[in-house]
């Protein structure tokens, strides 16, 4: 086993534990950092896989920018455990065969595929870099990224313009 199969299972490890711990995690503040460390994780994937450029923004977008804002919504949610209701054992029961039945159609899902057998390999190259994605945007999908932009810049005036008091 060589040095990247290593850095795939404790990636893929870490990701699973701080998965599960975001969801079993009772205070809302920790299940966030919890998930930053699941976008973290993923982004590992991403830079295994030569993707950086993917791998970057996901650390940008959505252990930065997203993350921020969920941290912000739940501290001015005011969440204390007192004004929560109490469902009881019910709703763990309800959870659990809820989880158990994914888990089970997930286990025969991938029981039944071919790709079990495959090997995934980092492709040599330059496939995930941000040089050649820049080529190709601004070369084979010139019009699409700039009717994107177009769209982008229109959902930002509107967005102001609806903010915008009277």
């Amino acid at each position: 086993m060589n040095t990247s199969h290593l850095l795939f299972w404790f990636l893929t490890a870490l990701s699973i534990l701080s998965a599960l711990m975001m969801v079993t995690s009772r205070n809302p503040v920790h299940s966030v950092l919890w998930l930053v460390l699941v976008f973290f994780s993923i982004s590992g994937h991403y830079i295994l896989l030569n993707a950086q450029f993917l791998a970057i923004v996901n650390m940008i977008v959505y252990a930065g920018a997203i993350m921020v804002l969920f941290l912000f919504v739940i501290m001015l949610m005011n969440t204390q455990s007192d004004a929560e209701p109490h469902h009881g054992n019910r709703m763990r029961l309800a959870g659990t065969l809820a989880g158990g039945s994914l888990l089970l159609v997930l286990v025969a899902a991938l029981r039944e595929s071919e790709l079990r057998s495959l090997q995934v390999s980092a492709p040599e190259g330059n496939i995930g870099l941000v040089a050649r994605l820049g080529s190709i945007l601004f070369t084979d999908y010139v019009v699409p990224f700039e009717l994107s932009s177009v769209l982008f810049l229109s959902a930002m005036v509107g967005a102001v313009m609806i903010g915008k008091r009277h």
